[in-house]
């Protein structure tokens, strides 16, 4: 029963189903092992609580790999501008002011990965096992790794992938260590239905209790975040819906216009996680098995879509080049590319979150001073957009819209 396998990726969400996509067509051989389908899409059913604000290089990824038509054609909300504010500090991002149409799109998640994995069939060298249990995973120096199904079966694998979450079974049977601390807030998800039609905006304002964000969706519907304490959150979570409608009215800014009605919430906690490497012989990590970051700017599921971009490209290089892909040198090629990228990211975010989560008055003073300047100071601001969309910096040939076959 056993079965041999060039990649095994174990998770098929949207970071493990972009890898497989990206490998796909390839001369590799690809397994992905999911635990459960995604349910259907249909086009008048209700917004997903679980959305995410894809970037510019997340649609090339796509794009390249695919997937993309199959996100247009289910549901997406493109948004033009962005606005951050405090009480005397405000600015405003337009993609007008860099000549791009948009500055991204806030994407369901389940619509993301069924878009992914629809395309995976299109691929002769990728097998979606899906719904697959794991009943123990191998791994030991010298030996491929394997993955025993529910089923019997047996993969071995020259690469075994992590995908599988910030909990990852992987990552743990395997032994990559991680450093990891919570943030002393919880995050409040709102699905709202406003008397606005479909906005282009996505903004975040600054409280002494949190951040305030709201991420349009499509139609007269919107998301709202609401970052508190994690007791106020749980206090919130019990609130009869007009109740909680009352308190968000009173609470947020004018500019959320008329909410009328809450259609959904969920929580969950604020977390920082990275491993301490992303590779062994054989195994390597992506997304959430490699790293958790603070939400505030959503960057989370772009940046484990570049990961498993360049993971992508660097087992694709090495195949052409005759190379073993699990070889440690190799798969260290991917960690060089990817890791210290995540971890400046982490670290522009823990900052940002600490400033803003500070009220100490001379830094209250010079967070305003600094949203003022970047309002007024043009190149800096293009700047500041250009990465958030991520078409700057150390990028992944599939990130900027270039085939690796």
């Amino acid at each position: 029963m056993k079965e041999n396998f060039d990649v095994v990726v174990v998770g098929g969400g949207m970071v493990g189903a972009a890898v497989a996509c990206g490998l796909g067509g390839s001369s590799l051989k690809v397994a992905v092992i999911e635990s459960a389908p995604p349910q259907a899409f249909a086009p008048d059913q209700p917004h997903d609580l679980r959305v995410s604000a894809l970037s510019i290089a997340s649609k090339n990824i796509l794009e390249t790999v695919g997937a993309w038509s199959g996100v247009v054609n289910r549901r997406l909300c493109p948004f033009r501008r962005m606005r951050v504010w405090e009480t005397a500090g405000d600015t405003e991002f337009c993609s007008d002011d860099i000549n791009y149409p948009e500055l991204g799109f806030i994407v369901e998640n389940r619509v993301t990965q069924l878009a992914l994995l629809e395309r995976l069939q299109d691929f002769a060298n990728v097998e979606l096992m899906c719904p697959a249990t794991i009943n123990k995973i191998n791994y030991s120096a010298g030996q491929s790794p394997e993955v025993e199904l529910g089923d019997g079966r047996i993969l071995s694998a020259k690469v075994l992938v992590a995908a599988d979450g910030g909990q990852s079974r992987v990552r743990q049977a395997v032994g990559l260590g991680v450093t990891s601390w919570d943030y002393s807030q919880h995050a409040l998800v709102i699905y709202i239905d406003t008397d606005y039609g479909q906005q282009d905006i996505t903004w975040q304002r600054f409280v002494p209790s949190g951040p305030q964000a709201f991420l349009p969706l499509t139609g007269h519907y919107g998301s709202i975040v609401w970052y508190n304490s994690p007791d106020e959150v749980a206090r919130l979570k019990t609130l009869f819906s007009e109740d909680l409608l009352r308190e968000l009215t009173a609470t947020f800014p004018d500019c959320l216009g008329k909410v009328n009605a809450i259609l959904g919430t969920a929580s969950f906690p604020l977390k920082r996680q990275h491993a301490q490497s992303y590779v062994k012989p054989g195994v390597v990590l992506v997304g959430d098995a490699a790293h958790m970051i603070n939400p505030l700017a959503g960057q989370g599921v772009n940046i484990g879509l570049l990961d498993a971009a360049a993971l992508a490209e660097v087992l694709i290089d090495a195949s052409k080049q005759g190379l073993d892909p699990g070889d440690l040198a190799v798969l260290r090629r991917y960690e060089k590319m990817r890791r210290n990228e995540n971890l400046k990211m982490m670290t522009v975010m823990d900052v940002f979150y600490r400033v803003f989560s500070n009220q100490v008055l001379p830094v209250k003073f010079l967070r305003n001073l600094g949203l003022g300047l970047a309002e007024r100071i043009l190149p800096a601001k293009n700047k500041v957009m250009r990465s958030a969309m991520g078409l700057d910096g150390n990028l992944p040939k599939l990130a900027r819209g270039e085939s690796i076959i």
